[in-house]
């Protein structure tokens, strides 16, 4: 059997007058990440850890924060370029584990939703997709409620297989 494993981590400062998007969700919350695109965090961990097992470099080689063409971009957009990448060259998800780290709000409530939104973007059954949620404890940047921040690992393997 051929496999890949990906890794990514992406964090994204928490300020006022943007909406907080975690997993195509929007999350009631008075902050939201700055980022040049739609910032969704958890989209950019699963894009990249996708462009790793695939050895394609980086989000920003394929999306570049410089880009007009990448501003205020929906980064399910993104994910959904990946995966096409992915499946040309004969590959498919069999698992992916999603960290999300944030002192506020609690993403409980949200989970189901975001595994659901995760699966549909990868092709996958929603028993491949992790997503869990944290708080840093008050330590750091996202401890201190200024930052969010995901982790993904995924598995790919050879289709057919």
């Amino acid at each position: 059997m051929s496999f890949r494993i990906g890794f990514a981590s992406d964090i994204h400062e928490l300020v006022p007058n943007r909406t907080l998007i975690l997993s195509g969700i929007k999350i009631p919350f008075e902050l939201g990440e700055k980022a040049h695109s739609d910032g969704d965090v958890v989209y950019h961990a699963v894009a990249e850890s996708l462009l790793g097992a695939l050895a394609l470099g980086d989000l920003g080689k394929h999306f570049p924060d410089t880009s007009e063409e990448t501003l205020n971009m929906d980064s399910s957009l993104i994910v959904k370029a990946i995966v096409k990448m992915m499946d040309e060259r004969g590959y498919k998800v069999g698992n992916v584990d999603i960290s999300i780290t944030l002192e506020r709000p609690k993403l409980k409530d949200y989970i189901l939703d975001m595994r659901k939104n995760i699966a549909l973007l990868l092709d996958t059954d929603i028993d491949n997709v992790s997503v869990k949620a944290g708080t840093n404890e008050g330590l750091d940047s996202v401890g201190e409620g200024k930052a969010v921040k995901a982790e993904s690992y995924i598995l790919l393997l050879e289709k057919g297989e």
